[in-house]
């Protein structure tokens, strides 16, 4: 597209030029991309133009001072603002996937894929934006909601594929940093609200109000509301669209636990759910609310609740054995975790694997060495991903909430930690491995190494 016709509604240049994408990032630039260079968390984007140039970037926008450099380098005033014109003037057939976002702090990831899930088996082609990645393009994501040119492009990719519906996890950063903008959304779903991110939002009640812009200004987006949640009112009341549905674990007319999960009854049918977890019932009833908005009946949906397989590290077990991988990395996860073992697993004893990551809510730390201390036979601490923070800090804040009675090791060493965990595990124990779940890396200091905890988990198996 010639630049010309990509700012005509921002602002006229006489440059012209083909750009053949959109860049924030200057390590994902390619050639023939335009990248934009914004003020980041931590560093500016001006920072960065000239491994963006040697990258194959045609031109650069800037916002706030003009710079020379190799290309062409025009200013825009207000640019920061502009990122959804850009998006929406370049990647034109985005518009053209009908979107479902999903909020809340837990169980975005496993409701996203369980919608994605039932729309295929009933042959509608669907894909899903988050924490796993972008599915069908074979994309990972660096966070839960990508930057805003990485949604457009998605996007626009996916009606290329004939792909109708896309379920995009909506994070409290991604709806505060309007990485969502310009989007119209069909649904909009909240799954619950506990604690995390306050080392970036401070307070719960500003945390919730970041979840809440899902739900504002969009009056014709039809909102799916968890009021088994405290917070439920709350997002009811915010909503645009006040003709809300909403989803509770008492709309089953019963449902008995067992090891693979749960025999439920649901509109006079009876089904399995293979979902470990109270909160996988939770996740089941909003992805079967959302269809039912979507227009399908009991009879196309129900059956196919039993076929749900839970996404990559969300209560993974590994082959035959008694080993969970799980991405809780706040307190509520896992207690979810932890409680839903100790529900499948009556006569067994709980081991639990876990740390917490460096330079984020260090306020949660204790809280969860209190849950495992609570809800476990015995803990091992090991890193997460500790970055910048020194690990055995970490482990203090946690070991802070662990009684001095409990069976507590510390393997800082998340690797021998998890071998450790899984050689010396007996018959009668079942072990959760929490915090990292899906992620093939592991962040310590500023390397960011390749780690994979079913990798190690089965390794150690062998």
């Amino acid at each position: 597209m010639d630049i010309k016709l990509l700012l005509s509604n921002i602002q006229n240049t006489s440059h012209s030029l083909d750009v053949t994408g959109l860049s924030l990032n200057s390590q994902s630039v390619k050639k023939g991309d335009l990248f934009v260079a914004l003020q980041g968390e931590q560093k500016h984007g001006s920072e960065f133009i000239n491994n963006a140039i040697d990258n194959g970037c045609v031109a650069v926008l800037v916002e706030d001072k003009d710079i020379e450099c190799a290309v062409p380098c025009i200013r825009i005033d207000g640019l920061s603002s502009c990122l959804s014109k850009l998006a929406q003037n370049f990647y034109q057939k985005a518009k053209n996937v009908e979107l479902i976002g999903v909020t809340g702090t837990n169980g975005k990831t496993s409701v996203s894929h369980f919608i994605s899930q039932l729309l295929e088996a009933l042959d509608v082609k669907s894909g899903v934006i988050g924490t796993l990645g972008i599915s069908h393009l074979d994309k990972k994501t660096i966070n839960t909601t990508p930057d805003i040119f990485t949604i457009y492009s998605a996007l626009h990719d996916y009606n290329n594929q004939g792909i109708e519906i896309a379920i995009v996890e909506a994070s409290s950063h991604a709806l505060l940093q309007e990485r969502l903008a310009g989007l119209s959304f069909i649904q909009g779903i909240f799954t619950n609200l506990t604690q995390d991110h306050l080392d970036y939002h401070d307070t719960m009640e500003k945390y919730r109000e970041a979840k809440g812009k899902l739900f504002i200004n969009n009056p014709t987006m039809k909102v799916i509301i968890n009021r088994d949640d405290e917070n439920h009112p709350y997002f009811l009341d915010i909503s645009s669209n006040k003709e809300t549905e909403t989803f509770s674990i008492n709309d089953l007319g019963y449902f008995k636990n067992n090891e693979k999960g749960f025999i439920c009854e649901l509109n006079s049918f009876v089904f399995e759910l293979p979902l470990l977890g109270h909160f996988n019932l939770s996740n089941a009833l909003a992805s079967y609310t959302s269809l039912k908005l979507l227009g399908y009946n009991d009879e196309q949906i129900i059956p196919t609740l039993s076929t749900l397989l839970s996404p990559p590290g969300r209560m993974q077990k590994l082959d035959k054995h008694k080993i969970w991988i799980d991405y809780a990395h706040t307190p509520d996860a896992l207690l979810n975790a932890l409680s839903t073992l100790k529900i499948h697993y009556p006569e067994s004893t709980i081991r639990v694997l876990f740390g917490c990551g460096g330079d984020r809510d260090k306020t949660k730390r204790q809280a969860m060495g209190e849950i495992a201390s609570d809800n476990a036979h015995s803990i091992i601490l090991t890193n997460d991903n500790p970055r910048s923070e020194k690990p055995e800090k970490i482990i203090d804040d946690i070991l802070a909430g662990i009684k001095v009675e409990n069976d507590c090791q510390v393997i800082l060493d998340r690797k021998k930690a998890i071998t450790s965990a899984v050689t010396t595990l007996d018959e009668n124990e079942v072990l959760l491995i929490a915090g990292k779940g899906h992620e093939t890396t592991q962040i310590i200091g500023s390397q960011i190494l390749p780690f994979s905890d079913i990798e190690v988990a089965l390794n150690a198996l062998i």
